[in-house]
Order: structure tokens, then C-alpha cells, then sequence
């Protein structure tokens, strides 16, 4: 991976709908309108030769040196770049519409110079279809281009001027003086769209809609009223960015096959909606003050089980679409680590953890005053059926296995949640014909069965499997789901066992088994920051914040995070950002200022 540039000079842009990440160059290398899951216009992220970008370059081919930040409470990236002696700065956004959930799935750029006489050339060859496609281009007007191909569209105007470059590639030529700006917008359209030509925005509707865009983002950033600093305040509103605002449903990531081990094969494509992640990600909202989108997400995980436990899977695609079919690409990787897929086999798995995550979720609303209705009552129930009927088969847990399935104990306990949270919920709503009699029958076996095969003793800890003695970084949690007190002497017990077993330079790993795949990953970020959490609650808050600035140092410059992180190279892994990483974040500081 030495000849790819590193994730961390990236920064994200979200409409909430899409997504693009644009280097500290100003080079837009991967993109995918008008959803985040749909295929890539520009993918040289995964391929530098095919996959399609927009290259800022000067005129004697130099690189750039830059750097970037966010206009406050924004999701608006300024890029800042030095060029032959001139500074120009980029500011860039897609668009939102002024209720901060439609988009019409624009990129705008502004170029202003600073200093100096700024001569650039903005190089633009669009790939659709993760670089399948290398569209037809159709210049008709001096500043305009549109790139079509199979049902894709891309509008192009710039106001220096458009030119074709041979039969499939674009440039822009600027030279601006100090004080001197030009606009660029990138349009994604459906392709019979090109043939009606809809009129383009000039540079005083791009300047407008700019601004507007950055008022809907602090609208969004006022909701989170309850962060105690700037940097999990900036970690709520990547959430919100990774958040599909027409369904509610929330992206593991907005990328596919970023590798967790360097040149491996452990790429995997998370631009969809886990269950689990999700509620994570809707609790942590609701903590710093954003409840909509834990309600929303409910929401959209009930109609896309079509409001029965037995239709519910792991994941959905971002509209609720159930077929996710896993396939691989011709594209070359991300450092060459290959393969490169689209789609998610884990699909199709069994993970029982979330049918606690489910019935915890609701739970916590209806503490907040949000009780479920009658349909939502039925699918709760049929969810805590469902546990009662299946805790005592294998699965695959959280971390989704690919080899046979084990009886996981994280899994186990989130079983546990779903019973004792339905019969709960049941009480509260006077359902008198639920059956608690039987939930709490067998969530009492399912405790026991914890405190039989899922401890060891001569570890102190809770550990992966039944009868295993490997330890797993998500039994950190545990208390999440009810099952056992932060405090309780097992879990400081567990605590300890794994930031001595599983530290990775002040990190920690996911586990210390074999998972059945080649290469070693890197520390998991979001464990990190959960074993902070964990301290934090136990009171042992010297502990707990060394663990929290040791992973609070592996973020980017724009304070994101991936999923994993590799200590000896200081570099990140994994797809990026990691919406599991950002809420575990927000989780660790909440419980740091809990603990004063």
C-alpha cells in the first residue's frame, strides 16, 4: 500500500443521500451519486488507472501540498493548497436542499486565490460504473459537458470553461488572481435526463446554494446540543452525513474494499445498513441530543422486516432492499489489495446479537417516552419470539464469521436483552397475553448458561465462545445490553484480561483467535475506545483516559476515523469513515464526562 495515498489524507463530503472523498490536494477520488451505494463515477481510490477522478495539477505537473478542515459544525471542506508560490483555497460541498434531507446530487466547488497568481489545470475523466463505463462526452456549450453512459449522467460546468480531451476526459483551465474565484459544479443525473438539457446553476446560484447547504448542516449540528467538546460534536455530525436522509437508514461506512490488512483480502463493501450498527448509531444520536434519528431508524428497520422478526436480516440495503448479492470487481485495489468487492455476503448470516439490539433499542425510547405502538408492539414481540426460540443455536456474532458458526457470547447476551427488555415492555403496555412467563424462563437459562460456559476462571474474564478461552473485545459490551453491570468485579476483571491480551501499542484487537482468513488486521478502533468506555464506568478514569487520547490520536486531520488502525505503520485500515469507530468515540468521551 506504499504507492496509495493514505486514507487519512482524505476528507468526506455527504448530501445525505451520497457521498465523495476529496484529497488534501484537492483531487476528488472516489464518489458515488445519487446514493452511497450506487456504482462509483470516480473510484481511483481502488484503481488509478480505471477507476476514474478529478486531478488537480499545476502546470509543471508538481503534487500539491495541502491540508483541510470543515467550516464549523458543517459538513463545507476547505482545502488549502500552495501552487509555484500562490495559495488557493477549495471549497467544496454537496449540496443539500435547505431542509437538510433532499439533495439534487451536486458537487460545488469554489476556487478562490488567496495569494500569488494561481495557474491550475483541473483534469475531470469520469468512470461510471466503478470504472466499467467510460462515458460519451457531449460539449454543446463552451462551459458546459455532460458525460453519459448507460443510465448514469454527469453534468459538467465550469465557469472558465470546459474542454474534451481525447474521447474521454475533461479539462478546466484557471488562472486567478489574489482576490480573483471560479465556480465548478457536478451534477449526477439519470442519463435520459441529458437529453432535456435542464439548465445549469451559474455562479451566483452555486455561491447561494453553497451557503444554504452550510446552513442546513449547522440546523443538523444545533440538534447535538449535548457533546462536551468540538471533536465528538464532529463525530455526531459525520453520523448525520452517513445517514440516508429518504429512509433514515445509516451506512456502516461509504466506501467498499478498503483493506483491513495491508494488500490482503479482507475488503469487504459496508455502504449499507447494519441492524446493529444502526441502533448503535441511533442511541449514540439520541445521547447528544439527535432522537429523530434513532425513531427513524426504528422506523426503517420495521418496514424493511416487512414488521415480522422472520424477514428481518443483518442488513438492508440503504431503501430497504433485501438482495445484496456479494460479487467481485476487475478493479486493481486499494494498494493492490484485492479483491475488490461490491455487495455483502453477510447478508445472509445469522447473528443473533440483533435481536437484542432491537427490543434494547426500544426499551430505551420508551423510557424516553417514546412507546411503541400497537404494530410496532407485534414486530417487538415476534423479535423476542424469535430470541426465545434461537439463543441456543451458533451464529456468527458481530464481527460476522465466515468459518462455522460458534456459540458466541456476546451474542448469547444480546438474547438475553431481547427477553428481558420484551417482558419488560410487555409490563409497561399491559400486554397481558405476551408471553413473559416463557421469556423469562429462558432468559434465565441464557444467564446461566453465561456464567457456565462463558466465563473462565482462571482468565477472570468473559470470553469469546462457550468453552473457548479466547477473548473477544465485544464482551466490553456486555453492560450495553443490560446483561451485567459496568462495575460488576467480572467485567473489571474482563476489562483487564483483554487491554493486557489484546493491546496492540495502547489499541486493541478484536480478538486473539483465528478467524479463518489470511493476513493480520490491524487494532479495531471502536474496541478501543469501548475498552475507554468501559474504564471510565469502572471509575478508573486515569486508565480510561489514556486509552481515549491513545485512539483519539489515530484520527485524520478532518477528525475522521476507519475502522482499523495499524500502530507500526501509523496508518489507517478498513473502510473509511467508520461510523462504529465515530459513535464508539462519542460513547468513550460521554462516559469520560460522566465520570467528571
Amino acid at each position: 500500500m506504499s504507492r496509495a495515498r493514505r486514507l487519512s489524507d482524505y476528507a468526506l463530503l455527504s448530501d445525505r443521500h451520497g457521498s465523495a472523498l476529496v484529497a488534501d490536494d484537492g483531487a476528488l477520488d472516489w464518489c458515488c451519486l445519487p446514493r452511497f451505494d450506487h456504482g462509483s463515477c470516480f473510484a481511483r481510490l481502488l484503481d488509478g488507472e480505471r477507476g476514474g477522478a478529478l486531478v488537480v495539477r499545476a502546470p509543471d505537473g508538481d503534487r500539491l501540498n495541502g491540508s483541510q478542515r470543515y467550516r464549523d459544525d458543517t459538513m463545507v471542506l476547505e482545502t488549502t493548497v500552495d501552487c509555484r508560490g500562490a495559495t488557493v483555497r477549495f471549497h467544496d460541498a454537496l449540496l443539500l436542499g435547505e431542509d437538510g434531507a433532499s439533495a439534487p446530487h451536486q458537487l460545488a466547488r469554489r476556487v478562490d486565490c488567496l495569494a500569488g497568481r494561481a495557474e491550475l489545470e483541473l483534469r475531470i475523466a469520469p468512470r461510471f460504473d466503478y470504472g466499467e463505463v467510460r462515458p460519451w462526452l457531449r460539449c454543446d456549450d463552451p462551459r458546459r459537458a455532460w458525460a453519459i453512459g448507460g443510465d448514469d449522467a454527469l453534468d459538467v460546468w465550469a465557469e472558465a470553461g470546459v474542454e474534451r480531451i481525447g474521447d474521454h476526459e475533461l479539462v478546466v483551465e484557471l488562472g486567478l488572481d489574489a482576490g480573483e474565484r471560479s465556480w465548478l459544479s457536478l451534477g449526477m443525473h439519470a442519463a435520459a435526463e441529458a437529453e432535456r438539457r435542464p439548465p445549469p446553476a451559474d455562479a451566483a446560484e452555486l455561491e447561494r446554494r453553497l451557503e444554504a447547504t452550510a446552513a442546513a448542516w449547522r440546523r443538523l449540528a444545533a440538534t447535538l446540543d449535548r457533546c462536551p467538546d468540538a471533536t465528538t460534536r464532529r463525530s455526531a455530525l459525520i453520523l448525520l452525513a452517513l445517514v440516508y436522509a429518504p429512509s433514515g437508514a445509516i451506512v456502516a461506512a461509504p466506501t467498499t474494499s478498503l483493506p483491513e490488512a495491508e494488500g490482503g483480502s479482507r475488503n469487504w463493501d459496508y455502504r449499507y445498513s447494519w441492524i446493529r450498527d444502526s441502533v448503535f448509531a441511533g442511541r449514540t444520536l439520541a445521547r447528544v441530543g439527535n432522537e429523530q434519528a434513532a425513531d427513524r431508524f426504528e422506523r426503517f428497520a420495521l418496514r424493511s422486516a416487512a414488521g415480522h422478526a422472520d424477514e428481518l436480516q443483518v442488513l438492508f440495503g440503504i431503501g430497504g432492499e433485501r438482495r445484496i448479492e456479494e460479487r467481485e470487481l476487475s478493479l486493481c485495489g486499494y494498494g493492490g489489495a484485492r479483491p475488490v468487492r461490491v455487495g455483502n455476503g453477510a447478508a445472509e448470516q445469522a447473528q443473533l446479537d440483533t435481536l437484542g439490539e432491537l427490543v434494547n433499542l426500544a426499551w430505551e425510547r420508551h423510557q424516553r417516552g417514546r412507546t411503541p405502538d400497537g404494530d410496532e408492539w407485534r414486530f417487538l414481540r415476534s423479535v423476542a419470539d424469535a430470541a426465545a426460540a434461537r439463543w441456543r443455536a451458533p451464529d456468527r456474532g458481530i464481527w460476522e464469521w465466515r468459518g462455522p458458526r460458534r456459540q458466541l457470547v456476546h451474542s448469547k447476551a444480546a438474547c438475553w436483552a431481547a427477553l428481558d427488555r420484551g417482558a419488560r415492555l410487555a409490563e409497561a403496555l399491559g400486554d397481558g397475553d405476551a408471553p413473559t412467563a416463557r421469556w423469562r424462563r429462558e432468559r434465565d437459562a441464557v444467564a446461566d448458561a453465561i456464567a457456565r460456559d462463558g466465563w473462565d476462571e482462571r482468565r477472570g474474564a468473559f470470553v469469546q465462545a462457550f468453552g473457548a478461552r479466547e477473548l473477544d473485545a465485544a464482551a466490553l459490551l456486555l453492560p450495553v445490553t443490560g446483561f451485567v453491570e459496568w462495575d460488576d468485579a467480572r467485567m473489571v476483571g474482563t476489562a483487564d484480561a483483554i487491554a493486557d491480551a489484546l493491546d496492540d501499542d495502547g489499541l486493541v484487537r478484536r480478538y486473539d483467535g483465528d478467524d479463518g482468513l489470511p493476513g493480520r488486521e490491524g487494532a479495531f478502533l471502536a474496541c478501543s475506545f469501548w475498552l475507554s468506555e468501559a474504564l471510565a464506568r469502572q471509575g478508573r478514569l486515569d486508565a480510561a483516559w489514556r486509552r481515549y487520547e491513545r485512539a483519539l490520536a489515530t484520527a485524520s486531520p478532518t477528525g475522521l476515523w476507519s475502522e482499523q488502525h495499524d500502530p507500526a505503520a501509523g496508518a489507517p485500515l478498513g473502510n473509511y469513515p467508520q461510523a462504529l469507530t465515530h459513535l464508539a468515540q462519542i460513547g468513550a468521551r460521554l462516559a469520560l464526562h460522566d465520570a467528571g
